[in-house]
């Protein structure tokens, strides 16, 4: 791949990135270029792996597109990468070590989207796949902040599961439409819920005790991540604390509209997002 077409899909990433309103692209506007470049193709590579798992096709489609990734995966790090997407990543793993292990996690993670209906799984089952979706693609990411420490990885470690916690707390009706259900079994028995499918929990009258447990967890792990990131280079966190912050603020949302309301959306105005990536990202 020239320099001019590496140039123009780099840029196209971008756009894509851009045009999705995430919080995620306040936040990493906050590195520098080629920092910033990687974060974005990883986002692609999370993008393109979640679609195959939220799409509608047969599971055994699903399986088999993920399966072609797991071999794009390999040959990225080959060096014999076949899709655009494979040679921006190529670069950027070979610039920044990225690990061909958390790519494959992240891809593990959506299989377990796409190989079965997830409802109501145990604890150990939830932090597996917050592990896979989420910690993973934060261990990636502290790499190309430029950090390969073990505290960065706590970072990835806590910040991945406190943000995938709270995303699952925000879209349970929307998860509910998709027939998938990620609170812990656990939580919802000690709540006196016995059922598993997502109707029947969901509008049971002690729903709320079973979220406020899961808020409870990721704000473990918002605490948990904020002391790792004080024993990391505070400019490379910049991004990291910005989107703690925003997600953290979602959290407190859902927690003031409570969990009887679950169709009602919980949405931060980009104004607010952009004023806490700028004021936890550049102070």
């Amino acid at each position: 791949m020239n320099d001019m077409s590496a140039m123009a899909l780099r840029a196209d990433i971008r756009d894509k990135v851009a045009a999705a309103g995430t919080s995620f692209y306040w936040a990493m506007r906050l590195l520098p270029e080629a920092r910033r470049e990687a974060m974005y193709a990883i986002y692609a590579f999370c993008r393109e792996v979640d679609d195959i798992a939220d799409s509608e096709a047969p599971d055994e489609d699903k399986r088999a597109a993920l399966d072609e990734w797991r071999h794009e995966i390999d040959a990225i790090f080959a060096g014999t990468s076949r899709l655009p997407l494979g040679r921006v990543l190529a670069e950027d793993a070979r610039r920044f070590h990225l690990r061909r292990e958390d790519f494959l996690a992240i891809i593990d993670g959506m299989e377990m989207d796409a190989r079965e209906t997830i409802q109501a799984p145990s604890l150990a089952e939830l932090d597996l796949y917050c592990d896979r979706v989420a910690s993973a693609v934060g261990r990636l990411s502290v790499r190309a902040f430029g950090i390969d420490t073990e505290e960065a990885d706590r970072v990835a470690h806590h910040l991945g599961r406190a943000l995938q916690l709270t995303n699952i707390l925000r879209d349970l009706a929307e998860d509910e439409e998709r027939d998938r259900l990620y609170l812990p079994r656990e939580y919802l028995r000690e709540a006196g819920i016995t059922a598993t499918t997502p109707g029947e929990v969901l509008r049971h009258p002690n729903i709320g005790q079973a979220c406020d447990k899961l808020a409870d967890l990721a704000e473990h792990h918002f605490r948990e991540a904020r002391v790792a990131m004080a024993l990391c280079p505070r400019r490379a966190m910049r991004p990291a604390r910005a989107m703690g912050a925003v997600y953290h603020a979602q959290l407190v949302r859902l927690r003031q509209r409570g969990w009887q309301r679950l169709e009602e959306p919980i949405k931060l105005p980009k104004s607010v997002k952009l004023w806490l990536a700028l004021r936890h990202g550049l102070l």
